[in-house]
């Protein structure tokens, strides 16, 4: 655990901002978590993150030292469309776990990168996601980004808050959508019945914005490029069926009968694009259809 005392040196200033200014190997939103957790104390009490320092107030902070993982590596191939000292971008194959949970110890992501990257990753978000900023679910196959280092990882999750990370996805859906493009705008937050789904929830959600187009309509199907304003569990997945065109092989939100053996799914993460965490060169990616996708797309032309 690391300690720090500050007297505060001006006054009327969020104290998230003013930290965030003294301790710039940390974002904003890593002090805010520190203050949300209780880590930080003025004048000996917990404050929360709006508190406004007041002239030499006494503030005292404590990081937590990393905690020790205890995910085993294990050697997975990955690939890896491109890499330096800061990032890994991975493209996932569908059916690949991104983190370690309850039921899926082994064979994720996380432990491929533990046994490819060693020690050189990120560990903000605990032992259980070394390096994950961002993620995508098992049966969604495509392109995240991987942090080495806290201030690389620091940086991207500010970009993702601030929607300066472009992530494109295609999806096949049920239905022929009529409408050429669109946005769906609709909060999500847990099912207020299945606490293992997520759903849209006017009462309790999160804004969540994912904008969507026609790329190909077939028979009964429709193939959609969608690309994410927002970040929510399960986004594109909730908000295409809450519009009624839930997608192909999704055995959560889409249909109970399924057409297509394609074990989950038909959602593959396309692109990403973004600034350099550290170097601000801009950057962009682009997976192709594997081939469950380009199989699937030949039986719809096949059925027309």
């Amino acid at each position: 655990m690391q300690e720090i005392k500050l007297i505060a040196d001006v006054n009327d200033i969020r104290i998230d901002a003013w930290l965030s200014s003294k301790l710039e190997q940390h974002s904003r939103s890593y002090v805010q978590k520190l203050i949300g957790d209780g880590s930080v104390q003025v004048n000996g009490r917990t404050v929360k993150s709006n508190y406004r320092v007041k002239y030499e107030d006494m503030v005292e902070i404590m990081i937590p030292d990393p905690e020790k993982l205890d995910v085993v590596p294990e050697r997975i191939d990955l690939n890896i469309k491109y890499e330096d000292e800061y990032i890994v971008v991975i493209d996932k194959p569908k059916g690949m776990v991104v983190h370690p949970a309850a039921g899926n110890y082994s064979g994720t992501l996380v432990n491929a990168l533990m046994d490819y990257c060693g020690d050189s990753l990120s560990d903000i978000n605990g032992v259980i996601r070394p390096g994950i900023v961002h993620r995508i679910d098992k049966d969604t196959s495509g392109l995240l980004v991987v942090a080495k280092n806290n201030s690389a990882h620091e940086k991207l999750s500010e970009m993702l808050k601030t929607h300066d990370v472009k992530r494109v996805y295609v999806a096949v859906v049920e239905g022929i959508v009529r409408e050429e493009a669109g946005k769906i705008d609709a909060p999500i937050g847990r099912h207020p019945a299945d606490r293992k789904k997520m759903a849209v929830n006017t009462k309790n959600g999160k804004r969540a914005v994912t904008r969507f187009k026609v790329l190909q309509r077939f028979r009964e199907n429709t193939l959609l490029e969608l690309e994410l304003e927002t970040g929510r569990t399960h986004q594109i997945r909730v908000h295409l069926d809450y519009i009624g065109f839930p997608i192909v092989g999704d055995e959560v939100y889409g249909r109970r009968k399924q057409k297509f053996d394609i074990k989950g799914q038909a959602l593959h993460a396309k692109k990403l694009a973004f600034n350099h965490p550290v170097t601000g060169e801009p950057m962009e990616f682009e997976s192709p259809l594997p081939q469950y996708f380009t199989q699937l797309l030949d039986s719809l032309s096949d059925m027309e």
